[in-house]
């Protein structure tokens, strides 16, 4: 199934060009159970994912009429992550653009603030006139379940679905958590993707355009850590829980953002993410943000390719 949450929190299944409400089955569910992953005040997507019903919903889906996607606003398919977790220097090609030494299995995992998601259809606010802001396209993984010292041949039975996700950074000398985490910086969607929608969870085609252009284009079988070694890695540091997000990194092509730019990410399986990008009302950055680690060159207009 394709799973969105759209207007005031409800939850939808996506067929084809309309979605289904299905909020009342997950309205069902208990969200009281902290161990699960719901817990109180937890938002519908996250809750389901903690007790998923998929036989009640897709038997709900087929049998209501539900409504055109375009007369809905997507939200970013969990919005209320726990955590959000990302990898760094995860593709070759993007290791040697960015002109870097080390990869994911020196450098880990860094994490972005959950306020800075953003759902499909938004627009990406850029906060200051006097620094560079890239796109970076990624596939994100959902967790399913508790999930904690996971064997990587294990897990892949903890995720949940797959999803897009834009990696929006600003380059400079600032911690990745700081420079990856401002509000709407983290685009994501359309919707969650659940495994059996994809030909194969460990090579998904993915490409970003920019105003048209092609920017990057990739699969995750290209990705130095797989999204299970990924998965697992980040078990054993943290206990992850449904709904948690894990993005797993980008390939070569990044580039920099500008006002009015219109970016889409399309996703084998998944979907398209189209965002824009509006820096009409930047201010100067209050730091000075000297850069002390590699950065894609400058280039032209589309930057590094």
């Amino acid at each position: 199934m394709h799973l969105a949450t759209f207007d005031d929190d409800r939850l939808g299944v996506v067929l084809d060009d309309r979605i289904v409400d299905v909020s009342d089955v997950v309205d069902g569910t208990d969200d009281t159970r902290g161990t699960g992953g719901g817990g109180l005040g937890a938002g519908r997507m996250r809750r389901y994912i903690a007790d998923p019903r998929p036989e009640e919903v897709a038997a709900a889906a087929r049998a209501r009429p539900g409504r055109p996607l375009a007369e809905v606003t997507l939200r970013a398919p969990v919005p209320d992550p726990r955590v959000i977790v990302a990898a760094p220097v995860n593709y070759l090609d993007h290791q040697q653009e960015m002109r870097e030494s080390a990869d994911v299995g020196a450098l880990g995992f860094f994490l972005k603030a959950p306020s800075s998601l953003l759902g499909d259809g938004g627009t990406v606010r850029l906060p200051y006139g006097d620094r560079r802001f890239d796109h970076e396209a990624e596939i994100a993984v959902v967790i399913g379940r508790e999930t904690r010292h996971v064997r990587e041949a294990d897990a892949l039975d903890h995720v949940f679905g797959y999803t897009g996700l834009l990696d929006i950074t600003m380059r400079g000398g600032e911690d990745r958590s700081i420079r990856k985490s401002f509000d709407t910086f983290t685009p994501c969607g359309p919707w969650i993707a659940t495994p059996d929608e994809l030909a194969d969870p460990t090579d998904v085609a993915f490409s970003l355009t920019n105003n048209g252009e092609l920017r990057q284009k990739a699969s995750t079988s290209g990705l130095i850590w797989g999204v299970a070694r990924f998965v697992a890695y980040v078990s054993t540091v943290l206990t992850l829980r449904p709904g948690d997000i894990l993005s797993t990194g980008t390939p070569a092509g990044v580039s920099p953002l500008l006002d009015g730019d219109v970016v889409s990410m399309r996703a084998d399986g998944i979907g398209t993410l189209t965002v824009r990008v509006d820096g009409s009302s930047t201010t100067p950055s209050p730091t000075r943000g000297h850069h002390s680690g590699p950065t894609p060159p400058p280039g032209d207009r589309g930057g590094a390719r």
